[in-house]
């Protein structure tokens, strides 16, 4: 399992993944999921990935093949909009489950992989999709802001109650870090590192990355923080008053 989640701002996107797999409770392993493409000037795109491993990164391989050739009729290089850009993720899906399928279907395994793609296009404005394993995807907009994958639920709490479009970088960053930071709480599929960007509208060129592994110490500051805030704020809630008891006879004390 893996968490993602995509930020879609009026000053641009943030983004995030998480690097845990597994294939049992024994068998962790780490590997990035964030595939970044970068044309100054021009565009920059994210993906984030969820599901196989096997099959994500069979996608990815194939999209970076196909924007290596000149001979391509269509690629990530040569998409007029982030839209095109979400069709060509989806067919790449679609080509690789078609390939696999048979062998999968012989182990009671499917295809399982999907995205949160990002970023922005010369000429537009930077836009946010979730593409689903099947191919198909939604796009954000302002009543729907952020898209997550993966193990979501148990950050989304926090991005409901903080997130709106005009939320700025810097307090969505927080808002990021701290629904990674529930996740993990209450969900071993997904841990660190976690691999963060925040891409500035117009920008057209990724100037802040980051990675965050255990023991970061402004990851850890933070999720102290926020423990702290969220135990002083529970103590802070009213107290609920009883009504006087009822006795049987119907009458209170």
């Amino acid at each position: 399992m893996t968490y993602c989640v995509g930020m879609l701002l009026q000053e641009g996107l943030v983004m995030a993944s998480d690097s845990r797999t597994n294939a049992g409770v024994d068998d962790f392993a780490r590997f990035c999921k964030m595939t970044t493409f970068e044309q100054p000037s021009d565009r920059v795109i994210v993906l984030l990935s969820s599901g196989s491993l096997a099959g994500t990164q069979a996608v990815v391989s194939l999209l970076k093949q196909r924007a290596s050739r000149n001979d391509a009729p269509a690629t990530l290089w040569t998409a007029q909009t982030l839209f095109d850009v979400a069709l060509l993720v989806s067919d790449a899906m679609r080509e690789i489950e078609h390939r696999d399928a048979p062998s999968l279907e012989g182990s009671a395994l499917t295809f399982n992989a999907s995205f949160i793609l990002g970023g922005q296009i010369k000429g537009e404005a930077p836009r946010l999709f979730r593409i689903y394993a099947e191919g198909n995807f939604i796009e954000a907009s302002e009543d729907t802001p952020f898209l997550q994958t993966g193990e979501a639920k148990y950050g989304k709490p926090i991005i409901d109650r903080v997130i709106t479009p005009t939320t700025t970088m810097a307090d969505a960053t927080k808002c990021v870090l701290v629904s990674f930071d529930s996740t993990m709480r209450s969900n071993l599929s997904v841990g660190m590192p976690i691999d963060l960007i925040c891409y500035e509208r117009g920008s057209l060129a990724i100037h802040h990355r980051r990675r965050f592994h255990d023991g970061d110490p402004y990851f850890s500051a933070l999720s102290t923080g926020w423990s702290a805030g969220v135990r002083q704020a529970f103590r802070g809630l009213p107290v609920l008053e009883w009504e006087e008891p009822i006795h049987p006879g119907g009458e209170a004390s």
